[in-house]
């Protein structure tokens, strides 16, 4: 079922027109949005590599001059001889000497490094700390900037060695700065810088009106401009090996470079309307053609599917209930073009046709039907009948002649229900009427021996059932558990099953012979006439045949052994068959 389903799916007259429309639009379609694509990324090339080439100039100017601070640092730290003299134990005289001309040196050497704001030193046998400025701004930005620098020194004593090589950045209250710090034994030398002072030469970059500069962390946290980036959503966390775009709703372009002197990258962050101003026939295709797409490709879908998808979903859903069985599906007339009503026309005549052979072959098919069941019940007929002539026989040899009496009363009102079997239906209270009156025959023929028990519900007398199935049973089991030497107990038991999802009729007889052979139950789960030592068991084959003709598979019967011994047939029928409603 589901290969066919998927060769009409993938093989059907929609699937291969909406399929072509798709293969010359789309294919169409992409090859223009791949042109605008292809156009715009070679001018994010362009941008992106004079970009890039202009903020690797500025990256290695910053780089050069903290470089000419490391070495002023180190030569410092290296062949400065009043550092050294503060460093060794030298009298305290020669050491404020020294004290006097290194901070002297300082403030006359700091002014030809304008890329720091400011340098300390600090020498650990006298404690002494000292440091200069650039300017005279910022005192309270320097009370700040110098605590953390003692907490700093105060920590390195007493861990050890300064394991950081290069500048590194620092967040101090809201900003963040540059720090440099070198170790010797006895003293370190650093600077500083506020990183804010790093940018200002950035402006000659030409990044558009609401492009920025700024600088990053080693993890992409902006060190300056963190609104910017905040406001337009834009991920710095990507690195600067390569460029990219980012940002919602307008994006920008990000190139950068990441210093050579420490852990942060300076950043440029252009916008992509600025790169693209000047290609407006670019612009507006980018534009066009997703519009065109979405208006021309739907309206022709609507128009395909108006003049030929839905006629044709009309033929196939009338062909699938057809399939399903309903036969009274017709294709209602519309607004169409011609060949598909002449299509929808003659598909009516069809079925209309087909429709009334149907109802032919059905007619002939119930005739024939009703024909074997009637012969099915004749059947039953003739095999009682001998088996009553026996019976008055047996009482006539002991000349009985008030029991031949009783049994030939029983007999006419066997037989006057046996002339009424020729019906489909029954109610129940008759059948089990004459079961009483049958197992009355069996008990004058059997005197002591045979004791049969019947109940059922009040509201349940009057359910239609058919004729001679509970008697059937009955008489099978009094014919093949009677032994002459015991008595048989048996019962005919009438209940309402609900345990399915629509409630039945259970009738339930059972007896306490020998029961079933194994070879005969296997023989009546196939559904083959039984036959064995005692002869045919054709009622049991007769039953099922016409439960199987009035039911169809509504109709259960089950075959089975109790203990200690004996047999147990449950039959399952509907309250309300479909064929006593046609009757």
């Amino acid at each position: 079922m589901t290969n066919s389903v998927f060769r009409l799916t993938w093989n059907s007259i929609r699937f291969k027109l909406v399929a072509g429309l798709l293969l010359i639009t789309l294919p169409t379609v992409a090859l223009l949005i791949y042109n605008n694509d292809y156009a715009i990324r070679v001018v994010h090339n362009q941008v992106a590599e004079s970009s890039h080439s202009l903020i690797s100039m500025y990256m290695a100017q910053i780089d050069n001059n903290l470089n000419d601070v490391d070495k002023y640092l180190t030569n410092l730290v290296v062949n400065d001889k009043d550092l050294q003299e503060m460093e060794y134990h030298s009298s305290e005289q020669d050491r404020t000497l020294a004290k006097v001309r290194l901070d002297h040196k300082l403030n006359g050497d700091i002014a030809t490094f304008q890329s720091v704001d400011s340098m300390f030193v600090y020498s650990i046998p006298g404690q002494d700390y000292f440091e200069v400025f650039q300017d005279f701004e910022g005192v309270q930005e320097r009370g700040e900037v110098r605590s953390y620098i003692r907490d700093l020194l105060r920590e390195l004593q007493s861990t050890g060695e300064f394991k950081i090589r290069k500048w590194y950045v620092k967040q101090i209250g809201q900003s963040y700065y540059l720090f440099r710090v070198l170790q010797t034994s006895e003293a370190y030398v650093g600077a500083w810088v506020n990183i804010n002072k790093l940018s200002i030469s950035l402006d000659l970059l030409k990044l558009g009106e609401n492009g920025v500069s700024l600088f990053a962390d080693e993890n992409g946290k902006p060190l300056t401009y963190a609104h910017a980036v905040r406001e337009n959503g834009i991920d710095l966390t990507r690195g600067v090996q390569q460029y990219y775009l980012s940002g919602k709703p307008n994006p920008f372009l990000v190139v950068g470079e990441k210093s050579a002197k420490g852990n942060f990258s300076l950043i440029a962050l252009i916008p992509d309307k600025y790169i693209l101003e000047n290609l407006p026939y670019i612009r507006k295709i980018s534009f066009v053609i997703p519009i065109a797409a979405i208006i021309l490709v739907p309206a022709c879908l609507f128009l395909l599917r108006k003049m030929v998808l839905r006629p044709l979903n009309r033929i196939m859903t009338a062909m699938r209930r057809i399939g399903e069985g309903n036969l009274n599906t017709r294709i209602d007339p519309y607004p169409t073009s011609d060949e598909f009503r002449i299509v929808n026309e003659t598909f009516n005549k069809m079925i209309k046709h087909v429709q009334e052979l149907r109802i032919h072959v059905y007619e002939e098919q119930l005739s024939k039907q009703k024909a074997e069941l009637q012969h099915l019940q004749l059947q039953i007929n003739p095999h009682f009948f001998m088996n009553s002539l026996n019976i008055i026989y047996n009482l006539a040899l002991v000349k009985n002649y008030g029991l031949i009496q009783e049994m030939a009363l029983s007999l006419v009102q066997y037989f006057r229900y046996m002339f009424r079997s020729n019906l489909t239906f029954v109610p129940l209270k008759d059948e089990l009427q004459h079961v009483r009156n049958y197992n009355r025959i069996q008990e004058l023929r059997f005197p002591g021996k045979l004791v049969f028990e019947v109940s059922a519900p009040d509201f349940l007398l009057d359910t239609r059932i058919p004729p001679l199935i509970v008697q059937t049973f009955v008489e099978n089991s009094i014919k093949h558990a009677a032994i002459v030497s015991s008595s048989i107990q048996g019962s005919v038991r009438i209940d309402l099953d609900d345990s399915g999802p629509d409630p039945r009729l259970l009738i339930e007889i059972r007896d306490t012979g020998k029961g079933f052979a194994k070879d005969i139950l296997e023989q009546i789960s196939a559904g083959e006439k039984i036959e064995d030592e005692q002869g045919d068991h054709i009622g049991i084959w007769n039953v099922k045949r016409r439960l199987g003709l009035l039911y169809g598979d509504e109709a259960h019967i089950s075959f089975s052994n109790v203990e200690p011994s004996g047999a147990l047939v449950e039959i399952l029928l509907p309250l309300n068959p479909e064929s006593e409603k046609g009757e």
